[in-house]
């Protein structure tokens, strides 16, 4: 399926608005600044893929930094644009004097947007947004068209959620980023569990402030279990899909999970299609019939944008 990895704009002018125009993503595989995991995670078929210049490896010197650099430059090279899964990449924070750095070593015509690991606030949102204005300016990018995906690893950012969510337009993705351990697991102190009661109201706050904020597809952090055990995978987005998760993060082997569990069913897709032809039928239930209907449009979408049915783009 086509998903376009940037969204147009002529150079120098505002790129359309960004969340109208977002695409689910149900899988979002980490690939570090590795070439063959890089390989394996454009063969699992996944939807978007997640660099890293943050933390890729250790020791992660200056040395390495350059080294790192180089290499997911040369992956987004080989991303295809509009035929191939869209291409994030993690960069240091703001305040750390390399974001400037990595952004100009990044900036590719495969790159849509980019991930701001452990986010505070949004003073740290609004100084990534700058950065980001600056290096399109510089390259003759329609301003506005690179996206953010906060990551919300620390106490405060769970917090501060909506406020984060909306202090740029540029912030498309967002939600409940949880891990068996690192960096959120030390900030609340949770013991993980496959059942995930644990991680419950972290994951649902941040859902609500992300929706409240206008992102219209949410995603989800980590299966913290065995990368082979994909029932327990299976089980665990599937907590997430019934929340209202459209997509998590998940390792290579994990993407043929979560396409089936944050895709509609053809059930699914008939029922929503059956509603909206019923709409104006003399004999269509008179109560709720119009928020059904607008349900099952927005359903619609959500299976078009996918791919898979028929909708209102």
């Amino acid at each position: 399926m086509s998903r376009p990895n940037a969204l147009a704009g002529a150079p120098g002018e505002p790129a359309p608005h960004l969340r109208e125009s977002a695409v689910p993503i149900r899988s979002l595989v980490h690939v570090g600044a590795e070439p063959a995991a890089f390989e394996q995670a454009v063969g699992a078929g996944a939807d978007a893929l997640f660099f890293d210049l943050e933390e890729p490896r250790l020791p992660y010197g200056p040395d390495e930094i350059t080294e790192a650099r180089a290499a997911v430059r040369d992956c987004l090279d080989r991303l295809p644009v509009g035929r191939g899964p869209l291409g994030f990449v993690r960069v240091h924070s703001p305040w750390s004097g390399e974001t400037l750095a990595d952004l100009r070593a990044v900036l590719r015509s495969s790159l849509t947007g980019v991930i701001l690991p452990k986010t505070a606030g949004p003073a740290d949102v609004i100084a990534l947004d700058a950065l980001l204005t600056c290096v399109e300016h510089e390259a003759g990018r329609a301003v506005g068209e690179l996206q953010i995906l906060p990551f919300l690893e620390t106490a405060q950012s769970i917090r501060v959620a909506y406020e984060i969510a909306t202090a740029s337009p540029r912030v498309t993705y967002m939600g409940g980023m949880v891990s068996r351990f690192g960096d959120v697991h030390r900030a609340i102190g949770y013991r993980w569990t496959p059942e995930g009661g644990e991680s419950h109201y972290l994951r649902s706050k941040v859902l609500i402030d992300a929706r409240a904020a206008g992102i219209r597809y949410p995603i989800s952090g980590v299966w913290g279990g065995e990368p082979d055990d994909l029932e327990g995978l299976r089980r665990w987005s599937g907590q997430l899909r019934d929340l209202g998760y459209y997509g998590m993060i998940v390792s290579p082997a994990g993407v043929g999970v979560a396409h089936e569990v944050f895709s509609p069913t053809a059930e699914e897709i008939a029922s929503w299609m059956a509603l909206v032809e019923a709409d104006g039928d003399a004999g269509s239930p008179p109560d709720r019939h119009l928020s059904y209907v607008e349900s099952a449009r927005s359903n619609l979408q959500w299976a078009s944008r996918l791919g898979g049915g028929t909708g209102t783009a």
